[in-house]
């Protein structure tokens, strides 16, 4: 019996020791950063909820959901989200400065966050949802303190901010099954999230509030241009100038049009993506192009509608349909019903108001979720 209890009690040991060594291995391994990319810690709610804004940021790596602000260590989601171990659902991002800063992090934390509730976030309630901003070093700290005091100075929340400004002592990443969620679970998730109304009290609390816009990543327009919320958006005027051909600019900003035939696109056969020279927002794809004979690059429909607006244009003596990009606002060309099936129509675009992303480079220019369409396209084939 007593070397059984012996045994027994070593065992127990050697678990304690492995679980307190696999523990400190994992917050260890959050101390280090990949060469070039700085961290962010923000506490937002639901942290499936916090990862889409700041993955469609320019200059975001990563975004990791997990958890802080507790003394356990090593917790678990059952732990966490039963509200006794101290800490909130965070997302940790790792981002290169060079291309978003610290500062447009935080004003983005902000527009995705109810900064005026103490006691949760939307229909979660609880200490384990609360908001918060995890810094790391005096910059962080200052740069946070600074922003929540700019905000509230403006008044436009009606209420103080109670959002807590804290250090961070250590991040544990969450399950597996929890990261990118969004893009596991769509229905999920989208039900989740409408159910909770946190989108109908974010656009209470920030629908009239002015949107500030992230820095562009290196090459200027037509590279994936976002606003804090994620939304594509049009650079400033003087950036156009400087990054656009005189021709693009002409098209894009003047509603001039290239001559047929002699554009960079219209014979374009490679697969892959149309987007807006000026913001990067995704306009058509090459499975819908087709040879309409006209000399311009032809399309039956948009790739995402609602990146597409049109407007009746009576210039030129005749009534036409004209294309714009919904968020740039860029004249792209007109659309015609003279097109093949399955719709009828003809997009017949101007090639200088589009940038072609090739299939090969989707995921590495932020466009990978659209692969999918052409994995469908071709698993058709084979049928």
């Amino acid at each position: 019996m007593k070397l059984r209890l012996t045994l027994f009690s070593a065992l127990i040991l050697t678990g304690a020791l492995w679980l307190f060594a696999g523990a400190h291995a994992r917050e260890s391994k959050l101390a280090k950063t990949q060469a070039g990319l700085a961290r962010a810690t923000f506490a937002g709610g639901c942290f499936w909820c916090m990862e889409p804004p700041f993955e469609k940021i320019p200059g975001v790596s990563s975004v990791t959901s997990g958890y802080a602000g507790g003394p356990v260590k090593n917790p678990s989601y059952d732990q966490v989200s039963s509200g006794g171990t101290g800490h909130a659902e965070v997302v940790q991002i790792a981002y290169d400065p060079s291309r978003v800063s610290f500062e447009q992090l935080v004003e983005a934390f902000w527009r995705n966050v109810d900064p005026l509730d103490a006691g949760g976030q939307f229909c979660d309630r609880g200490s384990q949802y609360r908001t918060g901003i995890f810094y790391e070093g005096e910059s962080q700290r200052r740069a946070a303190e600074e922003s929540k005091r700019s905000l509230d100075a403006t008044g436009v929340l009606g209420r103080p901010i109670v959002t807590q400004i804290v250090p961070l002592d250590a991040f544990y990443p969450a399950e597996d099954y929890h990261q990118d969620f969004y893009k596991k679970s769509p229905a999920r998730y989208h039900s989740y999230r409408a159910g909770c109304g946190r989108d109908r009290r974010l656009s209470e609390l920030w629908g009239k509030v002015p949107v500030k816009t992230v820095a562009a990543p290196t090459g200027g327009a037509g590279k994936g241009w976002k606003d804090v919320k994620g939304s594509w958006t049009k650079p400033p005027k003087d950036e156009l100038k400087k990054t656009l051909k005189p021709l693009q600019y002409q098209v894009t900003q003047e509603n001039a049009t290239e001559y047929a035939f002699r554009n960079e696109y219209w014979n374009n056969h490679e697969p892959g993506l149309y987007v807006d020279v000026v913001s990067g927002e995704p306009l058509f794809s090459s499975l819908d192009k087709f040879d309409s004979g006209t000399g311009w690059p032809s399309f039956t429909r948009p790739l995402v509608a609602a990146n597409v607006a049109s407007k009746t244009d009576a210039s030129q003596g005749m009534i036409r349909s004209e294309v714009r990009s919904k968020h740039a606002d860029s004249h792209l060309g007109h659309v015609f019903d003279d097109g093949p099936k399955p719709t009828g129509l003809r997009y017949c675009i101007n090639s200088a108001s589009l940038r072609f992303v090739p299939l090969a480079k989707l995921e590495e220019e932020g466009y990978g979720e659209y692969k999918v369409l052409f994995e469908q396209a071709e698993a058709a084939k084979t049928r």
